[in-house]
């Protein structure tokens, strides 16, 4: 269904098409006129604000691995240490 009502759209083309092919982001209809920002402002906020969201979404694997790998360093290391202490104990 269509209304009468008119939005402006704002289209972030994606770095990486593997991903998604673009975000939409439809204006608030009031934003230009109370704001007071230009069109480049408004293509930085809604760039930023893809980036943060694909930031966000996507290294929480990341963060798994390294954490998880950084537990097995620990422990090798205290496996280490404790042999160390035994053999000169």
């Amino acid at each position: 269904m269509v209304k009468g009502t008119t939005r402006q759209v704002v289209l972030v083309k994606s770095p990486d098409p593997q991903l998604f092919e673009q975000a939409i982001f439809i204006l608030r209809e009031n934003a230009l006129e109370n704001h007071g920002v230009s069109e480049e402002e408004i293509m930085l906020q809604a760039r930023k604000t893809a980036g943060t969201y694909i930031s966000n979404q996507l290294p929480r694997r990341h963060k798994a691995w390294l954490k998880n790998g950084l537990w097995l360093l620990l422990g090798a290391a205290l496996g280490a240490v404790i042999c160390c202490l035994i053999r000169m104990g």
